[in-house]
């Protein structure tokens, strides 16, 4: 019988304006269990750099932590990410959503000269580094981009970020719906998601291509 896969999804928050993207950290989750494999979940413990209304767009006046806002789509079930150990897993996988920009990097605030949070760039590379494959997702091909040299992803056909990704030194790969840009170098798998104008389907179609090709990389 073959062993369980193991996977680690890495979420930053809950909410696709300050936090994980909630349809793709969930459709993540469900695809990992139709693959017939485990997750658990990981999250920065600190606080947000922005909270956002969800329903009028706006700023608020208060004060987040990305884990513990992360923790509702879990239901709770979720470990700061230092506890993160590439040799207890098979795959990592790194849902998009602002704040892999705001609070896993300062990409949505200084561009290509953006800073990645320094547990992020230790999980990454270390992953790397233990030849565990690593899937991203919608904006967080970005963020691999700045960690990762050389890293061919794609996050679809939104122009400005490819140009970012390419200053950064990231080899960009045009994409349309669900379709994924596999790194053999690095064992990256990325998807567009909601970096395109998709729907909810196209998300997990997305999320099971990348999930199933990682698998094919273990």
């Amino acid at each position: 019988m073959n062993k369980q896969k193991r996977f680690a999804v890495i979420l930053a928050g809950c909410g696709v304006m300050d936090g994980a993207e909630i349809h793709e950290a969930t459709l993540t989750l469900l695809a990992i269990a139709k693959a017939g494999g485990s997750y658990e979940c990981f999250a920065p413990d600190k606080d947000q750099s922005q909270v956002i209304n969800h329903l009028t767009g706006k700023l608020m006046k208060e004060e987040r932590n990305v884990l513990v806002e992360a923790a509702r789509i879990t239901r709770g079930k979720i470990r700061a990410l230092n506890f993160y150990e590439p040799e207890n897993f098979d795959a990592v996988i790194f849902p998009g959503g602002f704040s892999v920009a705001k609070n896993l990097s300062t990409l949505a605030f200084e561009g290509s000269d953006c800073t990645v949070d320094p547990e992020v760039e230790l999980a990454v590379i270390a992953s790397v580094e233990a030849s565990i494959p690593i899937g991203a997702l919608c904006i967080a091909p970005a963020l691999i981009a700045k960690i990762l040299p050389g890293a061919d992803v794609t996050i679809g056909k939104d122009h400005e970020t490819v140009k970012l990704i390419e200053k950064m030194g990231g080899n960009h790969h045009e994409t349309n719906h669900a379709e994924v840009i596999i790194d053999e170098k690095y064992k990256l798998v990325t998807s567009p998601c909601y970096m395109l104008d998709a729907h909810i389907l196209d998300i997990a179609e997305g999320t099971q291509n990348v999930v199933n090709e990682l698998i094919k990389l273990m």
